[in-house]
């Protein structure tokens, strides 16, 4: 390109932070606009359409090759930015270039790392004796490698968590934890709690397990959570004379899960955190004339049953006054049940509620389904 070399003499590329590549003069063009970012190893490349951003990445030794290739392709402008300067060329219809250098008034800023760190609720370096003793973090407070993914998914949960309780307004909390198994969760709400909110808590961890749960205790002890306790019992029928701000039930087996609700929704609490783990007894009950064809197929078969299951469950904490939203959660077990159930006590008009209740019906009558969580709330 005509007189294109003289001007690349004129830009320092070795101090190339930033770069624009816009204007151009085809529809036939992949890209609207381009911007280049200088990173700590190279430079990332941002490549937009009307609807879309692509990335690449290049090595330095590439910037002028690429930009360069990009102005011969029919881009009409690329701006360029040093910490002092910024270079500007420009070419017309007509191919005759039009180079601009300009004093920057104010220095341009970019993020060197690739992906901004995250801040996460749990921050690593923090002493967390629970997740020390789980293997996540090393006794330093480093996260170890192979434990990220499980460190992501329990922040998640903490942060689904957070959003909640940072609208509540409380001070003190009553939390019960429904078939808390190892709890290794349970310990890790409890430190959120009281190390990161600063929040009276009083908290119980149910499980069936006698052995497990006299571990536990042991480890509520080691920790110090002198507001954390441990009991053997079943979801079904447990009773509590405290009254109850928040239930916790992360896996519980099939239906357990819905007396978990059940028993959520008599005691008034005013949060629920849900994972519901297998789901059997819809899949085993759902028949239907008209839409056969969800039942044709075993697996299909399968998911609908649970998705069934998890809807009927939204829809009646709604129409037991519960603002509720089901979230894509993984959790800790990797498996493909990734659904969490979050509901907040909430000023519910009547009409709402009666048509979730509506809603659950029409779908229980048209495929023959009898759920427990609708037979214990209309035996009540």
């Amino acid at each position: 390109m005509e007189d294109m070399v003289t001007f690349w003499e004129k830009i320092p590329l070795e101090k190339v932070i930033k770069a624009v590549i816009s204007n151009p003069k085809s529809k036939e063009l992949p890209y609207d606009k381009i911007n280049i970012i200088a990173k700590c190893d190279g430079y990332q490349v941002e490549q937009y359409t009307a609807k879309q951003v692509f990335h690449e990445n290049i090595d330095g030794k590439r910037l002028k090759e690429y930009m360069e290739s990009r102005l011969e392709d029919g881009y009409g402008q690329l701006n360029v930015w040093d910490d002092a300067f910024e270079y500007s060329i420009r070419v017309s219809k007509k191919g005759k270039i039009l180079f601009k250098r300009n004093e920057c008034k104010q220095k341009v800023k970019v993020e060197k790392n690739h992906n901004r760190k995250k801040q996460y609720l749990l921050e690593e370096g923090t002493l967390i004796e629970p997740l020390i003793d789980m293997g996540i973090f090393t006794k330093e407070g480093k996260i170890v490698v192979s434990m990220y993914d499980k460190y992501k998914q329990i922040n998640k949960f903490i942060e689904i968590i957070d959003q909640s309780v940072s609208k509540s307004g409380l001070e003190e909390f009553h939390i019960i934890d429904f078939g808390c198994g190892k709890s290794y969760l349970t310990f890790i709400v409890y430190y959120y709690f009281t190390e990161i909110k600063k929040k009276t808590v009083h908290m119980v961890g149910l499980d069936l397990k006698e052995d497990v749960i006299g571990k536990c205790n042991q480890a509520a002890k080691k920790y110090g959570y002198d507001n954390l306790e441990f009991q053997v019992g079943d979801i079904d029928g447990y009773k509590t004379k405290m009254p109850v701000d928040m239930v916790i039930s992360l896996h519980a087996c099939d239906t357990a899960t819905d007396y978990a609700l059940y028993n959520a929704i008599k005691w008034d609490a005013k949060m629920i955190f849900s994972v519901p783990c297998c789901q059997h007894e819809l899949c085993a009950q759902m028949e239907s004339e008209e839409y056969g064809i969800l039942g044709r197929y075993g697996i299909i078969k399968e998911r609908c049953a649970a998705l069934f299951t998890d809807a009927i469950r939204g829809n009646l904490l709604e129409a037991n006054g519960y603002k509720t939203q089901l979230l894509e959660f993984v959790d800790l077990s990797h498996t493909p049940k990734n659904i969490l159930i979050r509901a907040s006590k909430a000023n519910i008009t009547k009409k709402h509620k009666q048509k979730m209740m509506q809603e659950v019906e029409n779908l229980c009558e048209e495929f023959h389904l009898e759920p427990t969580l609708l037979r214990l709330l209309n035996e009540d």
